[in-house]
C-alpha cells in the first residue's frame, strides 16, 4: 500500500429510535462530520414514507427497508452503494429484512443490522435472538470470507463485558447482559471479526451508547450500557485509526435513547 492509494474511510452507526422524529440530530451530525458511510437502525417507519429526499439534499445516497413503528435499517453514503441486498436469506419475503442491509462501498463490505433485543429470558423473542445469532454465523459464512475487508455494525443489543454496562452485578442475566448472549455473540465473533472500540480503548470504563428513558438523568449519572458496536475483519482492523463515542446527540433536544459511534480507517 502506497501513499497515493492510501484513502480515509469514515463510518458511523446509530440506532435513531424513529428516524423522522431524529432527522434534524442526523442531518446536523451528516453535515458536520461527513462520515462515508452512515448506519441508522430502529428506523420506524414504512419505506413509502422514508425521509429520502432530506438525504439527497444533504449529498447522500440512502437505502433503507422498514416497516411501520418496529425495526427498520439504512445505510446513508456519500458513494452510490453497490450490491445492496436486505436480510439473512437475500430473498424477497425474508421475515428479517427490516433488521440487515448490505452494500459495498470502495470495496468495502458494510452489514448494518438491528439484532432482535430478546424482551425476557422466558419469551421466545429470546430465543429467536439466539437463532438470529446463529442465522447470522452462517450468513458470514455463506456469503463472506474473513480474509478480506468487512464490517458488521449496529444496534447488536450485546454488552459483551462486565464494563459494558454501569452495574454488572444488578444488570446479570438481562437479555443483553447473560451468558448465552454472550456466548453467541462470540460464536460469530470467532468467524473473524475485532471489536473496533475495545481495540482502542482495552479496559476503558464508563464508555456507554444507550441511556435508558426511564432512568433519571442517566446519561449524567453515567448509567449506560455498550450494545451499539462497529466490528471488522483483521485485514481492515488492522488499518483502524480510531472508534469512539459520540455523547452530543444523545444531548440533543429530542435525542434517542442510544448515540452514534465512529470508526476511522486509511485504506
Amino acid at each position: 500500500m502506497t501513499a497515493k492509494t492510501m484513502a480515509r474511510f469514515k463510518i458511523a452507526t446509530y440506532n435513531v429510535n424513529s428516524i423522522r422524529s431524529r432527522l434534524h440530530i442526523i442531518l446536523s451530525w451528516l453535515e458536520e462530520n461527513r462520515p462515508d458511510v452512515f448506519c441508522m437502525q430502529e428506523t420506524k417507519v414504512a419505506d413509502a414514507r422514508f425521509p429520502a429526499d432530506a438525504f439527497t439534499v444533504a449529498g447522500y445516497h440512502v437505502v433503507f427497508r422498514g416497516m411501520k413503528q418496529y425495526n427498520g435499517v439504512a445505510i446513508a453514503s456519500l458513494e452510490k452503494p453497490e450490491n445492496v441486498t436486505y436480510g439473512l436469506g437475500g430473498e424477497a419475503d425474508d421475515a428479517d429484512e427490516d433488521r440487515l442491509i448490505a452494500a459495498v462501498y470502495s470495496g468495502v463490505p458494510v452489514i448494518n443490522t438491528y439484532v432482535p433485543q430478546g424482551r425476557n429470558r422466558e419469551n421466545p423473542q429470546f430465543a429467536y435472538k439466539l437463532q438470529w445469532y446463529a442465522r447470522f454465523r452462517e450468513y458470514l459464512v455463506q456469503k463472506w470470507s474473513s480474509d478480506a475487508p468487512l464490517v458488521w455494525c449496529g444496534d447488536l443489543n450485546v454488552a459483551p463485558e462486565q464494563i459494558d454496562v454501569h452495574d454488572p452485578k444488578r444488570l446479570l442475566g438481562h437479555v443483553c447482559f447473560n451468558p448465552e448472549v454472550w456466548d453467541a455473540f462470540d460464536r460469530v465473533k470467532s468467524w473473524g471479526l475485532e471489536d473496533l472500540f475495545r481495540k482502542h480503548h482495552p479496559g476503558e470504563v464508563e464508555c456507554y451508547t444507550f441511556f435508558d428513558y426511564r432512568v433519571p438523568r442517566s446519561v449524567e449519572r453515567k448509567l449506560g450500557w455498550r450494545i451499539d458496536h462497529i466490528l471488522s475483519t483483521p485485514a481492515l482492523a488492522a488499518h483502524c485509526d480510531s472508534c469512539n463515542i459520540d455523547m452530543n446527540p444523545r444531548m440533543a433536544e429530542k435525542p434517542s435513547d442510544h448515540t452514534i459511534l465512529v470508526a476511522e480507517f486509511t485504506i
